[in-house]
């Protein structure tokens, strides 16, 4: 037996499907499953297996559903995409959690290297996004072609490959099985995937198609030319408002060195209306290797105004769903809310309003999206005076998305061995509800390798920041390893953590940093801010 076929060390012992598959080392950890590598003693090879969380394998309708998706996605063949070799269920206590046996591919996830690109260059070189993307989109269009929508793309569920660099697209079928699932999970109106690269109709929790995906490889590809997000706020009601509401800025806004063409393409893959946008991933990954064709191989060029970002959906998502933790507003006499400062436009995606034409079918072009027809609201309708027409749909906006954006589910695991942050959302109760805080204990396994700061970059911009090192991105990890990550490259950390009432997370879970993520800092003289989670839901009284 060589290297390649010796079993890794055994750092579990349990074993799944009758004793063939022995756990392993956990590579990642999630709202959803965990992940171990995983050895195979049939076939004498390393794999990869996804078992389920309990609470998820006790209902029988989505185990159902699950298995048939894994049966599903085993049927997909193709080198941008993850194998899937076998499923099954396995008796965990009194549970039955489903799990799933996936190739195992020995690489780094694309969140890993973006952070490298990130810290070097300010953003990842055009060429190489595009490249990756085309690839990423490679896997989709044949995932489309059997029907199969993958709902929650974003870097931690790409992997790149050790060798050759192949680029390998995870997690198939899995926020499917929980969507189509028709046990409480789904009744409630959760949204399944991660709210940053939600598409529209994903937000509104209206049905999906592959269109949706390839809003999610628009949101993907904007990240990886320019280093952030287009929408990203503090709470997923304000990222899913943005979504529904707000137009993305142009990456040459954020990155100059981009070209037009960029931009175009880009702008195109995130209209809010699906039928606006490319018609099938096969299109758009033309368009995405045309373009890197055209480019010039110059270097990014961030502008760090515009790479800071915005507070996405801050205009209106705050005066409906205030920020944990912070305090109620008071009423005026005659208890009337005050109204935002400023009512941003409607937009033509607006739920029950503002019909447009559907494309007629042609080749490769998916099914029409069915769109809310028109609702027209006249000046006296409702007993109400004045101008009511956007303002209503903006209500409107808010009113859903104030629902679905309560249910989303984060879907990602830990970036450990493939997977990106991770975080839960349940869907909330009335008003007058009686029931006791929520608390959430967070994950010690989510821990930040020490290697992040003790080879962390220097900055991109060493003309205008001299002798600076891009801060490590610690969000999501437990405090303990991002002291032990700090305390190895000789940096210095406030000992008095600042404290906050969050349960995304949970407790002892970094929130927040000061430097943050990518920003430059002078390892001689910064004390880093941290703030942690308590695990406790914020007072909302």
């Amino acid at each position: 037996m060589n290297d390649q076929a010796r079993p890794p060390a055994d750092l579990s012992g349990r074993t799944v499907g009758g004793g063939r598959y022995v756990l392993r080392a956990l590579l990642g950890r999630g709202g959803m499953a965990s992940v171990h590598l995983a050895w195979d003693t049939v076939l004498e090879r390393q794999v990869a297996i996804k078992t389920m969380h309990a609470e998820l394998g006790s209902e029988q309708d989505f185990r159902e559903r699950f298995k048939r998706e894994a049966q599903s996605v085993a049927k997909l063949t193709h080198t941008n995409i993850v194998s899937v070799f076998d499923t099954g269920e396995d008796r965990l206590g009194e549970a039955q959690v489903p799990y799933i046996v996936m190739e195992f591919v020995e690489g780094r996830p694309l969140r890993d290297i973006l952070d490298e690109d990130v810290a070097r260059h300010g953003a990842m070189p055009a060429d190489k996004a595009l490249q990756i993307t085309a690839d990423v989109l490679a896997a989709l269009d044949i995932s489309h072609e059997m029907g199969l929508v993958h709902r929650d793309i974003k870097p931690g569920n790409v992997m790149i490959a050790k060798r050759g660099g192949t680029v390998k697209v995870m997690d198939f079928g899995i926020a499917r099985a929980m969507q189509s699932s028709g046990t409480a999970m789904t009744q409630t109106g959760m949204v399944v995937g991660t709210p940053q690269y939600l598409s529209p109709e994903q937000a509104l929790g209206r049905g999906v198609d592959a269109r949706s995906d390839l809003y999610s490889v628009g949101v993907l590809l904007f990240e990886l030319l320019t280093g952030r997000l287009p929408f990203d706020a503090d709470n997923p009601l304000a990222i899913a408002y943005a979504h529904v509401q707000e137009e993305p800025p142009a990456p040459s806004s954020v990155n100059t060195a981009l070209p037009p063409a960029v931009d175009a393409l880009v702008g195109r893959a995130l209209r809010k209306n699906p039928n606006e946008r490319f018609p099938s991933a096969e299109e758009l990954r033309a368009e995405c290797l045309r373009v890197a064709g055209t480019l010039s191989g110059a270097a990014p060029r961030i502008d760090p105004a515009a790479a800071a970002g915005g507070n996405s959906g801050a205009g209106i998502a705050a005066s409906v769903y205030p920020e944990f933790g912070a305090p109620t507003p008071p009423r005026p006499p005659g208890g009337v809310a005050t109204p935002p400062p400023a009512t941003p436009p409607a937009s033509p995606y607006a739920p029950g309003g503002y019909g447009y034409p559907q494309p007629g079918p042609g080749p490769g072009t998916p099914p029409p999206y069915a769109v809310a027809p028109t609702v027209p609201v006249s000046p006296g309708q409702g007993g109400g005076a004045g101008r009511r027409g956007p303002l209503a749909v903006v209500i409107a906006v808010v009113a859903v998305i104030a629902v679905v954006a309560a249910g989303v589910v984060i879907t990602a695991l830990n970036s450990g061995g493939g997977s990106g942050a991770d975080g839960d959302s349940e869907a909330g109760e009335g008003p007058d509800a009686e029931r006791e805080p929520r608390f959430k204990e967070g994950d010690p396994d989510k821990v930040i390798d020490s290697t992040t700061c003790v080879h962390a970059r220097d900055y991109w911009d060493q003309d205008e920041h001299p002798g600076t090192v891009a801060a490590p991105n610690f969000y999501g990890y437990h405090i303990n390893s991002v002291k032990e990550c700090i305390r190895s490259a000789g940096w210095r950390y406030e000992e008095r953590l600042v404290y906050k009432d969050e349960v995304l997370l949970g407790e002892n879970m970094v929130v927040n940093q000061t430097p943050a993520r990518g920003e430059p800092f002078d390892p001689e003289e910064t004390v880093f801010e941290l703030t942690v989670s308590t695990g406790h839901e914020p007072d909302r009284g």
